[in-house]
């Protein structure tokens, strides 16, 4: 599967230390499931309860949702209405793409300033949640921020990587590898086998027979 990234230096770090989180989420997805459940018999047939299950699952979705976008950044799997982009010059979509890396390079530094004010001001209040556990609210937001640093570091470093071909000149590698993901890319990516295009058929490969010889 082609990801945004280059696979070198900075770029497979990022990528290795996504994968790594993005499996801690799922394991803990389904931790949180197993978890649940028990509350859910306990509650019906023992008469019994694990106090803050729902408050973990909240924590849970918001944690695991900030981790989740860069890796949906990284794996090409951000939702692009491009109905129009292919109809445009290969400079122009060259452009676009750019233009759109970079604004989505702006937001996550947004969102990664914002959640570190939401932080500092939980831990100047000494915030605690008014559930039965009190948590002490930096806690679990500090999780939920480091999830928008890893966005905002891939997106930053997307974004660099973006103006670089830009600038470069390498405007067919920019499309490639920042634009929507085609066809057979999308295939590839949700069913990890590899389709040859017709281009990549070698043209001495003999054509079957399509009838009987005379």
């Amino acid at each position: 599967m082609k990801t945004l990234l280059p696979q070198h230096g900075v770029s497979r770090a990022l990528t290795r230390v996504c994968d790594w989180t993005v499996i801690a989420c799922g394991w803990w997805l389904i931790a949180l499931s197993v978890m649940t459940c028990v509350e859910m018999l306990g509650r019906k047939v023992f008469s019994f309860s694990l106090q803050g299950i729902d408050e973990i699952g909240s924590y849970t979705y918001g944690i695991v949702g900030a981790f989740g976008f860069a890796y949906t950044l990284i794996t090409r799997s951000h939702t692009r209405v491009d109905f129009l982009l292919s109809r445009f010059s290969v400079r122009t979509r060259a452009t676009l793409n750019m233009l759109a890396m970079v604004s989505l390079a702006a937001l996550a530094v947004l969102c990664l300033w914002r959640g570190c004010n939401v932080v500092v001001e939980s831990i100047e209040l000494r915030s605690t949640a008014a559930t039965p556990l009190a948590t002490p609210m930096w806690i679990p937001q500090s999780i939920w921020l480091g999830g928008y640093l890893m966005f905002a570091l891939v997106a930053a470093w997307a974004a660099l990587d973006a103006l670089r071909l830009f600038f470069g000149g390498r405007t067919q590698e920019l499309n490639e590898r920042f634009g929507p993901q085609t066809i057979e890319e999308e295939i590839e990516a949700e069913t990890e086998v590899q389709l040859k295009t017709p281009a990549a058929t070698s043209p001495t490969t003999p054509m079957p027979a399509t009838g009987a010889a005379s």
